[in-house]
């Protein structure tokens, strides 16, 4: 089993950034895929970045590409989430989740056996 706790979120205005952080604890970290995912209220949770054990494949969903970076420290069981030129319709609960079963888990909810709490992210027009 692996721990996932998210942090970083909060109150940003547009354009504005923020950076999350996904510390994992538990099983060996290097050995599992980590995908972030959102949801906004009313709304399926989402895609929004995947990144492979090795940190040598990445995918983002079409509405954060050149805006949000995902990458990881092996080191430190930690992956992050760059988020840059922030819009409102960003705004969610964002969260972590983790897959021992292959090397990259991709968009779908899923693949994906571990998840965080969540941190919630807004974004003020």
């Amino acid at each position: 089993q692996v721990r996932l706790e998210e942090s970083g979120g909060g109150l940003v205005q547009t354009g504005g950034s923020l950076r999350l952080s996904c510390a994992a604890s538990g099983r060996t970290f290097s050995n599992y895929a980590m995908g972030w995912f959102r949801q906004a209220p009313g709304k399926e949770r989402e895609f929004v970045a995947a990144i492979s054990w090795s940190g040598g494949s990445t995918g983002y969903a079409d509405s954060v590409k050149g805006r949000f970076t995902i990458s990881r420290d092996n080191a430190k069981n930690a992956v992050y989430l760059q988020m840059n030129s922030l819009k409102p319709e960003d705004t969610a609960v964002y969260y972590c989740a983790a897959d021992s079963r292959t090397y990259y888990a991709g968009k779908s909810p899923t693949n994906y056996e571990h998840w965080g709490q969540g941190t919630q992210v807004t974004v003020s027009s």
